[in-house]
């Protein structure tokens, strides 16, 4: 079953598709996991449907919904700053524990990318998520953010583009818009999938508050709860050291895979030995029953 649904965080109206598994008994509650959207993304990217299916094929109740600012939400149009993503996340989760098909004791947050990066922070912070997964995430945005503009002629363009960003907010100039392969190459190949829909320019705020954003900082916090770090072993959009380093400063239960012969959008590819990885560790950390 799938139902439309809408919720509100810090006064903007979010929206949603709630997935329920058949089989459900009437009156059970079922764990659940709220699916979170990529970079500028949406909730009907490849990968959140993807997710969706793979784990409610599973017996999980799924919710995956846009963040502020994108999709079909409300809030400044490509607006997508990293902690108030979490605070999306936050309210999210209010929302799936009062559905009566959910056992609000057992909810998890599992995302792509970006999202990862906020599934991570968001587990880190809030006692309440239950588990947490994730796929092709970061920990330290600076890190990222040199790894990614690697060459020193990158670099400079992209440190410029810094500088300019911070002049205009000192002199109270207009907001400088950044393209968004200006902020997060992406190889040419791997474009197309990109959700429709996609914001393709931002504010320059967004790029600082990814620049300034370190999950790395709370990612041990999620320790005794379970976290599963995934990513490709060859990732050409989010360095796969992200990953490493966030296992680095994580405690235990915390399992990493590197996946060969996968990219960055590893989640939509139905590949078999990553959902069996996913659901080997849900089976053994937190199973349906």
């Amino acid at each position: 079953m799938e139902e439309r649904v809408s919720f509100v965080s810090d006064g903007l109206r979010l929206t949603g598709i709630l997935h329920v598994p058949d089989g459900r008994a009437v009156g059970e509650r079922r764990p659940a996991f709220l699916v979170l959207h990529g970079f500028g993304s949406n909730k009907d990217s490849g990968v959140s449907v993807a997710v969706c299916k793979t784990l409610t094929d599973f017996g999980y109740v799924t919710l995956r919904f846009d963040f502020r600012g994108c999709g079909e939400a409300e809030g400044p149009r490509g607006r997508v700053i990293c902690l108030e993503q979490v605070e999306d996340t936050k309210h999210a989760l209010t929302f799936l524990a009062g559905r009566p098909e959910v056992d609000s004791k057992r909810i998890g947050v599992i995302g792509n990318s970006f999202g990862a990066a906020v599934a991570i922070y968001a587990a880190g912070v809030d006692p309440r998520v239950a588990a947490c997964i994730s796929c092709g995430g970061w920990g330290d945005g600076a890190k990222k953010f040199r790894k990614q503009h690697e060459s020193p002629e990158a670099w400079k363009r992209f440190s410029d583009m810094m500088a300019e960003g911070r002049r205009r907010r000192e002199r109270g100039e207009p907001v400088l818009m950044v393209p968004r392969y200006d902020i997060v190459p992406m190889p040419p190949g791997l474009r197309g999938n990109l959700a429709p829909g996609s914001i393709m320019e931002f504010p320059f705020d967004v790029v600082e508050g990814m620049y300034t954003f370190m999950a790395n900082d709370v990612v041990g916090k999620i320790a005794p709860r379970p976290l599963l770090l995934l990513h490709p072993a060859r990732d050409s959009v989010t360095p796969t050291e992200q990953s490493i380093d966030l296992f680095a400063h994580a405690g235990q239960p915390t399992d990493l895979h590197l996946v060969a012969d996968l990219d960055h959008f590893m989640l939509a590819e139905g590949n078999t030995l990553v959902i069996n990885l996913v659901r080997n560790w849900l089976d053994k950390h937190f199973p349906v029953k």
